[in-house]
């Protein structure tokens, strides 16, 4: 499956709360670049909120004003809430130039370039980072003009965000704030487009299955 924009589903859980880390941060990021999903989710806590105050009351925990004002007296000063970090205009920043969404600034830092890149093949490097504990796999992936990853399939899903530039496959076109969700049934080739590097945000939760004679004799050596 592929799409232009985060899937409804997906939107809905990360709504609610039911997403999770690694997820939360593409769908935020995502949010911070396309405006009709950002709509979209806040029509979903609008909704949310209104079943809420139609539920009875629950009795609390003795201790449970204690544990609120603990978890207030952590919150960093300065820190926004989620919503505000969401619809925060998007601004460059002085150590890389780049305008990225908030939220992934607040994993990757101030400067891609201070991350540990690491050359896939020709044209293709990735940066991995740590998001959460689920066990899914994050990182950036960053692809030279008219570079491209070799054709594959997934053995899981595969949700990949493009920050910067864009890519095109045998589904279509991936610009800035497009989102798309790859399958065991989607079978691609992303090429970067020759106007500019391609950066891309990528989460996944099974290692890719590379397609080919050749493919299939290195796919024993491809990392989760």
């Amino acid at each position: 499956m592929s799409a232009t924009r985060v899937p409804e589903e997906m939107l809905l859980a990360y709504a609610t709360g039911a997403l999770n880390e690694p997820l939360s941060l593409v769908v935020a990021s995502h949010l911070a670049l396309n405006p009709a999903s950002r709509a979209e989710v806040e029509a979903y806590e609008q909704v949310g909120g209104a079943l809420l105050e139609d539920l009875e009351p629950a009795a609390l925990a003795d201790d449970a004003l204690e544990r609120t004002l603990e978890l207030i007296r952590l919150i960093p000063q300065d820190e926004t809430s989620a919503s505000e970090q969401i619809c925060a205009p998007v601004k460059p920043q002085p150590a890389d130039g780049l305008t990225l969404p908030s939220a992934l600034r607040g994993y990757i830092g101030p400067d891609i370039e201070a991350l540990d890149w690491k050359t896939v093949l020709r044209g293709v490097e990735e940066a991995e980072f740590s998001v959460g504990r689920e066990g899914a796999r994050t990182r950036l992936m960053r692809i030279a003009p008219g570079a491209g990853a070799p054709r594959h399939t997934h053995g899981g899903m595969e949700v990949t965000l493009v920050l910067e530039g864009a890519y095109r496959d045998a589904s279509g076109r991936y610009a800035r704030g497009d989102v798309q969700v790859a399958d065991d049934g989607v079978e691609h080739a992303p090429v970067a487009e020759a106007s500019g590097t391609c950066l891309c945000l990528v989460v996944s939760d099974a290692p890719i299955r590379l397609t080919g004679f050749f493919g299939r004799l290195l796919n024993p050596f491809i990392r989760h």
